[in-house]
């Protein structure tokens, strides 16, 4: 491990981070599990790259099979592309109903502000003061954590607005989150620089997943309307059928995005994103900059991400993410009523998780608990993490073959480490 671990630091440069306080080597993975290089098992209730589990055959087989007889890029013509963004843009709303494919989120996100400059002819974006989009020059920009030391004096031209926390911050119908939205939109426009486009993850993962009313979104992307802007909802996280009642999230939200960005969990690891959107919003923005990807939409790709969406629909994962998380927020509630740390229990479909503070009056972040918590869980075979503005906040994001056994072991083993935790505290 420690060979390891000096290899990479070797190799990569410093400051690569790793998961835990004893990083896991991992070497397989099948379904919802993984396995070390000693052989160990571990529930993996964290990724959602391989959102149709691990190494899924029907993944598998289309990529191999795709790999075997071409892959190219698209300035051929290859119907690969054109079919899956038929059956992709099919589970969109009027208008969505272009794309563009690329490799990663980041790139994705990276378009949708062009998009958003070559509609508005402005450059002001806004986003939430604890979230994160990606990692371009531009897109890092978005994140308060995550900002460059040296950014090319792009700083100019982002807000970050208060972030919506459900447990602290009354906002039952985000009205609140809308007025903060048009501070930033009437700076923006008094400093000269204008108002371009609000960034949204529409389940606000990162920040910590806050219960919402659905519909919460409304107003908010109302008053981007209003000021002429564009409303980008990266469902790089919550899209895909994860929030159960949905398959995206923005339509859990009753909102239609003008751009909505796609990523990890699209091709189950192999590396396929993109963003959707109307044919006059893509008109601009391929009359106002020539772009082209070399890997995005090459046949292997659009191969991975067909079978992805075959999955997803003949399986029924979205409604089983439904049930899985309801029985998850009664699982955690549970929890919630022997364990006084927890303040907090949230869940959308199969992401879930609960908030820990160091007492309920207070409501302050119990931070070192949590960090104490997530690693007694890597040491007893179950894979998860923490995130939100004050990352206080377990993050339960399986693959979508989660099912009822694999909660057990989760439910019965966090229950197991928080009652270790409490009494060492």
């Amino acid at each position: 491990m420690n060979d390891l671990v000096a290899r990479r630091r070797a190799l990569l440069g410093p400051n690569v981070s790793t998961f835990y306080d004893e990083p896991v080597h991992v070497v397989r993975g099948e379904g919802v599990w993984l396995w070390d290089n000693d052989g160990r098992k571990y529930l993996d209730c964290y990724n959602n790259v391989p959102h149709v589990g691990h190494c899924n055959p029907r993944v598998v087989e289309a990529i191999c099979r795709q790999a075997a007889t071409l892959n190219t890029h698209t300035r051929y013509l290859h119907e690969g592309i054109l079919d899956y963004v038929e059956r992709l843009t099919a589970t969109y709303d009027d208008p969505l109903k272009t794309a563009i494919l690329t490799c990663t989120g980041s790139e994705a996100n990276d378009i949708a502000l062009r998009m958003a400059e070559a509609v508005t002819g402005k450059r002001g974006i806004i986003a939430t003061d604890a979230t994160y989009h990606g990692n371009t020059t531009l897109v890092s920009h978005l994140s308060k954590s995550n900002v460059p030391e040296v950014g090319f004096g792009l700083g100019q031209y982002f807000r970050h607005v208060e972030a919506p926390d459900s447990y602290r911050i009354p906002d039952p119908d985000g009205q609140r989150f809308a007025e903060k939205v048009q501070e930033a939109i009437d700076d923006l426009e008094r400093s000269g620089i204008g108002f371009a486009a609000l960034v949204v993850c529409p389940l606000f993962l990162n920040e910590g997943f806050p219960a919402q009313a659905q519909g919460w979104l409304k107003p908010a992307a109302e008053a981007v309307k209003r000021s002429g802007g564009l409303l980008i909802c990266d469902e790089v996280q919550s899209g895909f059928g994860r929030c159960g009642t949905h398959f995206w999230a923005h339509q859990k939200q009753g909102v239609i995005p003008d751009v909505v960005t796609m990523g990890k969990p699209m091709g189950n690891g192999h590396p396929v994103a993109g963003l959707v959107t109307s044919g006059e919003i893509m008109a601009r923005f391929r009359k106002s900059f020539r772009y082209f990807n070399t890997f995005g939409g090459n046949p292997v790709s659009c191969a991975a991400a067909m079978a992805v969406l075959e999955e997803l629909q003949e399986k029924k994962l979205q409604a089983h993410a439904e049930k899985m998380g309801l029985l998850a927020h009664r699982r955690l509630t549970e929890l919630a009523g022997r364990y006084p740390i927890i303040g907090d229990v949230r869940q959308s479909g199969m992401v879930f998780g609960a908030e820990f503070v160091l007492d309920r009056e207070s409501k302050g972040p119990a931070i070192a608990f949590v960090d104490r918590v997530v690693n007694q869980m890597r040491h007893r075979g179950i894979i998860l993490s923490k995130l939100g503005r004050h990352k206080n906040t377990l993050k339960i994001r399986p693959p979508m073959p989660f099912a009822e056994e694999h909660l057990d072991l989760l439910m019965t083993t966090l229950d197991e480490a928080i009652g270790e935790a409490v009494e060492s505290i």
